[in-house]
């Protein structure tokens, strides 16, 4: 009988001491790593120790600037969201006289009161790797309450389905109007947002600030 209880203490004993062993080890490994087994398990299922995060979208800035106040916009909304740019640049270059909307005989001028004459080709309409981008902000400065047309080529070149599209213009005194939604309607695909007007000239943080109320 005796013989029989003192093996049971000896098993209860082994028994205890590797559970003991068992608790310090997980102790152990809460304490190097600062979270518990349970918080280790939940972040590991979310992705958040270093893995890729899959939902990240990729952002590109492509836009059109007559006199460099879309490219300045465009700049900061790269730098918020940490965007490639595009720049739109027409075949022919627009000089300081085409631009000149006040003369009737300036380029610009015989384009907007002749539609036939606004297929103004790029140099490059198609970024490269277009099909990677979830998110394309289109930027352009208003003529006549409309997009400058040297966007357009950018617009009817490329296939915007399944990318979330975000107009932006600049002007001095024009607003938005229905650029956007013209170029949506040009367009036949996207999800477009609605766009944002900037003055000339706008500051850095009230562009950040618009970039940052949006939801992409």
């Amino acid at each position: 009988m005796k013989k029989y209880l003192s093996l049971g203490i000896v098993i209860a004993m082994i028994v205890g001491t590797l559970a003991g062993c068992g608790s310090n080890a997980r102790k152990t490994d809460t304490q190097a790593t600062g979270v518990s087994a349970k918080d280790q398990t939940a972040t590991i299922e979310t992705g958040a120790l270093g893995t890729t995060d899959d939902s990240e979208k990729k952002v590109l800035v492509a836009y059109y600037s007559a006199s460099g106040n879309t490219a300045q916009v465009a700049d900061y909304i790269a730098e918020e969201t940490a965007a490639d740019t595009f720049e739109l640049v027409p075949e022919d270059i627009y000089t300081d006289a085409d631009l000149n909307w006040t003369n009737r005989n300036s380029r610009v001028s015989r384009e907007h009161d002749d539609e036939s004459l606004r297929g103004v080709s790029l140099v490059n309409a198609t970024p490269d790797n277009w099909d990677d981008y979830d998110v394309v902000f289109v930027g352009y400065p208003i003529w006549w309450g409309i997009a400058a047309w040297p966007v357009n080529d950018f617009i009817t070149s490329n296939d915007f389905s399944g990318k979330t599209v975000i107009p932006f213009c600049t002007s001095s005194s024009s607003g938005l109007g229905q650029s956007g939604e013209l170029l949506e309607e040009m367009a036949g695909s996207g999800t477009w947002q609605e766009g944002m007007r900037f003055r000339s000239g706008v500051s850095k943080g009230d562009v950040t600030n618009w970039v940052k109320g949006l939801k992409f």
